[in-house]
């Protein structure tokens, strides 16, 4: 059901300028008439600010209070807009009060501005901010009340994103599968698009064209540099150039053999093989005559060596365990002092007595004698309390006596353990020194008595031996210098050779390399180029699509209107399409020639549509209404702001009757 709201009755009291004035229309169209700057506008205002808090340019920031000559607020006044409105036959009353809070301070004798504040009443009943809004909400939400009541607010206030969302939820969008469905030559989008969306899809093909083509520029380039990187080959054919490497080598086999055969010839070989037997009789003499001492003082040697670690281990222990006996004496010193002590203090309070501190026996507050029994009492109490109280300071004191002693025990223990421990490590130490000294002494002896081979009539034999056969191969080597150092400069011309060889097979390898690349290349070109050429299909048929789907969207949309036409998508450039929700009138954009008139009445028929479909009518306010000779059919009350240069004030004049008001 469609809700109906009309205005009876607006009345402003220090609104903006306007002392008192009401605007009687019971719920009939209205023209407003005055000069510029009397007020029309202020009307529009108020009814906004009584109802948002805002003005008519959706500004909650503007000057209310009535200014002086001087543009000064006048104080001390309360600003007032009531309304009355007609809501499905019923009679709504709302009141908002706007007023100065001055506040007199303790001490002082003037009152001083403090502020603001604003009363809200609801058919009279006072209400707060948040039960005036909601009602106001459930009345009609703010957004939509101002799309309803103000022609231009749709065109000239919303941003386009927001008018287009409002059509759309208006008059519905159009779904792709309808699109698809509505032209053969989209019957393979489906297919293509998967699970994704056209917008996605186009993402997803702009981007993999941005990356076809900066591949496809890099391969050119690439192409250039293996072409150039070429290089120059042999005029001998790569078949030539195998035999002759071959041949080399089996030279350079030969010649290395022919070294080996003069280096390693007969003789030295068999006098190198004496050498080495006559090396091994000597050793072996030579482990004969020292064997038997070497062995022992090597037994020795280790024996004594693990003997120094045992003496080392044994001090380092007893360093340890001298530590450990210094701290726990010191500590139970400590404790010792801290239990002397505390004996001190328990005789010493063992020894305190009660003493009667009560001094005056009369009453201190009438100054007269107490009784004798009274005293007693006051006294045997006193005393108890000083037996408790003494009592559990020795037992305190005590108890800390017992653990200081108990503690300097373990302390002591804990001494007496680390010296015997300590005593112990050192009568070791002491078995271990004894022990070292002897063995010190055995290996003196050892020493003393080792044989030197070197005067032994059989080593100096076996040594002149080894030598006469060392000088009997140099000189057969001498011998052979001269043959080995020729074969070794053929050997080097060779190889040479082998290696410029090499090199020219090798150019044979990376031409063939080079051209299997750029051919990889041409090959990975076309590829891509028939992929792009694809992809370029593929977005012909997607904005085709979006073609269709914009003439389908914009022709049910504007089906809904008498008068306003809205452009949607705007053609780009390249072809694209770019979301946009611009309103025309007979081909004229609404913000580029479009004159007031037809402004004004293509907002009212944009006002017909969203009322419709919201169900809701509100008054409607049309500023400059002089400029419109003929307004279309609108079922909702229209209040016309006209200007009017011999109207000083405000006249008013309703479809059933004229009559004017003073301000």
């Amino acid at each position: 059901m469609r809700k109906l709201i009309s205005l009876q009755r607006l009345t402003l009291r220090n609104f903006k300028g306007i002392r008192d004035f009401t605007l009687s229309v019971d719920g009939a169209n209205a023209s407003v008439f005055g000069d510029n700057a009397v007020g029309k506008t202020t009307l529009f205002d108020a009814f906004t600010w009584l109802l948002f808090g805002k003005d008519s340019a959706n500004s909650a920031k503007f000057e209310i209070k009535t200014l002086n000559a001087t543009g000064q607020p006048i104080h001390n006044l309360e600003h007032e807009v009531e309304g009355v409105l007609m809501v499905d036959g019923r009679r709504r009353t709302l009141l908002r009060s706007y007023k100065e809070k001055w506040t007199r301070k303790r001490g002082s004798a003037t009152s001083e501005f403090t502020g603001h504040t604003t009363d809200y009443f609801i058919d009279g009943v006072p209400a707060s901010e948040k039960e005036y809004e909601d009602f106001v909400d459930q009345l009609v939400p703010e957004e939509l009340f101002k799309l309803l009541t103000n022609p231009d607010f749709f065109n000239e206030r919303l941003k386009w994103q927001d008018r287009r969302k409002i059509l759309l939820d208006v008059c519905g969008d159009v779904t792709d599968s309808d699109v698809i469905a509505s032209s053969s030559a989209l019957s393979a989008l489906p297919a293509i698009l998967g699970d994704l969306t056209i917008d996605k899809h186009r993402k997803a093909i702009a981007a993999r064209q941005e990356k076809i083509n900066e591949e496809l520029q890099k391969i050119p380039i690439r192409i250039d540099e293996a072409t150039r990187s070429k290089p120059v080959l042999s005029e001998v054919s790569e078949e030539e150039l195998n035999r002759r490497a071959d041949d080399i080598q089996l030279l350079i086999q030969d010649k290395q053999a022919e070294i080996v055969r003069l280096q390693s010839g007969g003789q030295i070989a068999e006098l190198e093989k004496r050498q080495r037997e006559l090396e091994g009789e000597l050793q072996s003499l030579k482990n004969e005559l020292e064997a038997g001492t070497l062995y022992k003082i090597g037994e020795k040697r280790r024996e004594l060596d693990g003997l120094r670690r045992n003496v080392e281990d044994s001090s380092f222990s007893i360093q340890s365990f001298e530590r450990r006996i210094e701290a726990a004496a010191r500590e139970s010193e400590s404790y010792t002092s801290i239990a002397n002590r505390t004996r001190e203090e328990f005789y010493s309070v063992q020894n305190e007595q009660f003493t009667d501190s009560c001094g005056d026996s009369n009453c201190p507050s009438c100054g007269q004698a107490l009784p004798s029994e009274q005293i007693e009492s006051a006294k045997s109490k006193a005393v108890a309390e000083f037996n408790r109280r003494k009592s559990e300071r020795l037992e305190a004191i005590r108890t800390r006596g017992k653990e200081a002693v108990s503690k300097a025990e373990k302390y002591q223990q804990e001494k007496d353990e680390a010296t015997r421990s300590a005593d112990l490590q050192r009568q070791r130490r002491a078995e271990y020194q004894l022990k070292v000294d002897e063995i010190e002494d055995i290996l003196r002896v050892l020493q003393s008595s080792v044989v030197d081979v070197s005067a032994d009539l059989r080593y100096i034999a076996k040594k002149q031996a080894i030598e006469a056969v060392k000088a009997e191969i140099v000189g057969l080597r001498s011998a052979a210098h001269e043959a080995v150092d020729k074969a070794r400069a053929e050997l080097a011309r060779y190889r040479t050779e082998s290696e410029g060889l090499d090199r020219q097979k090798a150019s044979f390898a990376q031409v063939r390399q080079i051209d299997a690349r750029i051919a990889e290349l041409t090959a990975r070109e076309k590829e891509l180029t028939k992929e792009y050429e694809r992809l370029e299909q593929e977005l012909f048929l997607t904005e085709e699509f979006t073609r269709t789907k914009v003439a389908m969207l914009e022709d049910r949309i504007n089906s809904k209107f008498r008068m306003a036409r809205f452009k949607l998508f705007r053609e780009q450039i390249n072809g694209g399409l770019e979301e946009c929700c611009e309103t025309t009138f007979n081909g004229v954009p609404y913000g580029a020639g479009l004159n007031n008139a037809a402004r004004i009445n293509v907002g009212l028929d944009i006002i017909n549509t969203l009322a419709e479909h919201y169900e809701v009518t509100a008054p409607i306010f049309i500023d400059n209404r002089e400029s419109v000779t003929n307004l279309i059919e609108t079922e909702s009350q229209i209040i016309s702001l006209v200007v009017s240069q011999i109207d000083k004030t405000l006249r008013v004049e309703t479809e059933a009757k004229k009559y004017a008001s003073v301000s």
